[in-house]
C-alpha cells in the first residue's frame, strides 16, 4: 500500500522557458547560486510535468550527492542525476529541491527532493526532455539576482 500522498498549492518559483532551435532554455534565478540551481531543477520538471499536480509521498524523497570539475559540470551532474531518476528510476518527479550543501571549492552537492512517482492517471505529461546539454550553458553568479540558463534536448 502506497503512502500517503500529500498535495499542496505549489510556491511561486523562479523559471521561466525561452525558446531555442528545436529545444527549450531553462532560464532560473534566485537570491543565490543555490537557489538558481533549485529553481533550475524545479524548471525542469515543471516542462515534464504540472507541478501542481505533484504530491508529496515521504516514501519517495531521495537524497543524493553529485560533484563536477567545475561549476558548469556540477548543473550539468545535478540535472542528469534528477533527469534519470525521473526517465529510468521509478519516475521521480520532484515537488521540492532542497541543496542540502554546496561546495563551490570541491564541486560538489548534496540536495534533498520530495516528491512521487510519476502516473499518468494523476499528472499531465509535458514535453520530454531526453538530455541535458552544456550548450550556452551559463551561470551568472552575480547579485541581487544569480542566474542559470541551460538547454535541454526534447
Amino acid at each position: 500500500m502506497a503512502a500517503a500522498v500529500d498535495v499542496e498549492p505549489a510556491v511561486p518559483l523562479k523559471y521561466e522557458y525561452l525558446d531555442h532551435t528545436a529545444d527549450i532554455q531553462i532560464h532560473a534565478w534566485g537570491g543565490s547560486v543555490r537557489e538558481a540551481f533549485e529553481n533550475t531543477v524545479m524548471g525542469m520538471f515543471g516542462y515534464m510535468t504540472e507541478l501542481d499536480s505533484v504530491g508529496i509521498d515521504e516514501s519517495q524523497s531521495v537524497e543524493f550527492e553529485v560533484e563536477g570539475h567545475d561549476i558548469l559540470s556540477l548543473l550539468y551532474n545535478l540535472l542528469d542525476e534528477f533527469l534519470f531518476r525521473f526517465s529510468a528510476d521509478n519516475f521521480f518527479v520532484a515537488k521540492t529541491v532542497s541543496i542540502l550543501t554546496m561546495d563551490l571549492k570541491n564541486f560538489r552537492i548534496r540536495v534533498y527532493a520530495e516528491g512521487e512517482q510519476f502516473d499518468l492517471s494523476k499528472h499531465v505529461p509535458g514535453t520530454e526532455i531526453k538530455a541535458i546539454t552544456y550548450s550556452n550553458m551559463q551561470i551568472h553568479q552575480q547579485a541581487p539576482t544569480h542566474d542559470v540558463y541551460v538547454i535541454v534536448d526534447i
